[in-house]
């Protein structure tokens, strides 16, 4: 597995592949590697002949600074595991490489990025989508590999991809779940004993939320249980709960009628923030 550190290391080791027509695929990360990670990692090399893996922490997406500090720092940890998934390249670009000077492009997703996510963290998806346009164009893949848990994210990327043309397939992988439900996350290590076991609500009130649904009962009505559940549960502290179109955002009032729809939800367990999401039909 080769260590690349700047995007001349990058260019000069992709580029010899890609002259002999390899496929790349890529997995941008953040590290703090978790099991869903790796799924990303395996099924790009099942359908990638080379696989490279980015770690960065990108500074410009995070809106509360005091998350960005707190962030997970595991190197040692990730580079043994992305090794032992048989990675071929990792790209691990300082701050000063990715950004040589201060970026002043902004970008605007229309009304993808002011609802969820993008109410609770201004100027989040702007950071994420130069970040992304900035290590999709360094290493241009021939696919580009993303989790379902950050389904908004998705959504932006895609967007992205397809409003300015790069040539590249995102492939989106299911979320990668604990055995009690809990969607695994980087942040997940930062939870106490306490807070690991109540995190769970998330999942359990999207699934009730799920089953209420199908058996045709009324959203809002849905809705008001799940605020009282999290209202009762000291250590929790929702910040929505959604009926979306899974590929558009758009808030739903029912599934009546509806083809992609998606359950999002984020919330405060004890002092850090999980977001999640549970796809309907």
């Amino acid at each position: 597995m080769d260590i690349l550190r700047t995007k001349n290391e990058v260019k000069s080791a992709l580029d010899i592949l890609r002259k002999s027509q390899k496929t790349i695929g890529f997995v941008p990360t953040m590290g703090a590697l978790h099991q869903g990670h790796l799924s990303l990692v395996k099924n790009a090399k099942l359908s990638s002949e080379v696989v490279i893996v980015s770690i960065f922490v990108n500074p410009t997406q995070f809106n509360n600074k005091e998350d960005f500090e707190k962030y997970p720092i595991t190197l040692e940890e990730d580079l043994k595991l992305l090794e032992e998934n048989g990675v071929d390249f990792v790209f691990l670009p300082s701050v000063s490489e990715m950004y040589p000077a201060e970026t002043l492009l902004k970008m605007d997703f229309g009304d993808l990025d002011k609802t969820l996510e993008g109410a609770f963290r201004p100027g989040h998806f702007n950071g994420v989508g130069v970040v992304v346009s900035k290590l999709l164009n360094i290493v241009k893949p021939s696919k580009a590999y993303f989790g379902q848990k950050d389904l908004q994210q998705v959504a932006i990327i895609k967007r992205l991809v397809s409003d300015l043309s790069f040539d590249v397939e995102i492939i989106t992988v299911p979320t990668v779940r604990e055995n009690d439900g809990l969607a695994m996350s980087s942040r997940n290590i930062r939870l106490s004993k306490e807070d690991r076991l109540t995190a769970t609500i998330l999942y359990k009130c999207m699934l009730f939320a799920k089953d209420e649904l199908l058996a045709g009962e009324d959203w809002f009505e849905i809705r008001e249980k799940i605020t009282k559940r999290f209202h009762d549960e000291p250590q929790a502290r929702l910040e929505y709960f959604e009926l979306v179109h899974t590929d558009t955002l758009i808030k739903l009032k029912g599934i009546k009628n509806q083809k992609k729809v998606s359950i999002c939800t984020a919330a405060y367990i004890g002092e850090v923030r999980l977001i999640d999401n549970l796809e309907i039909i």
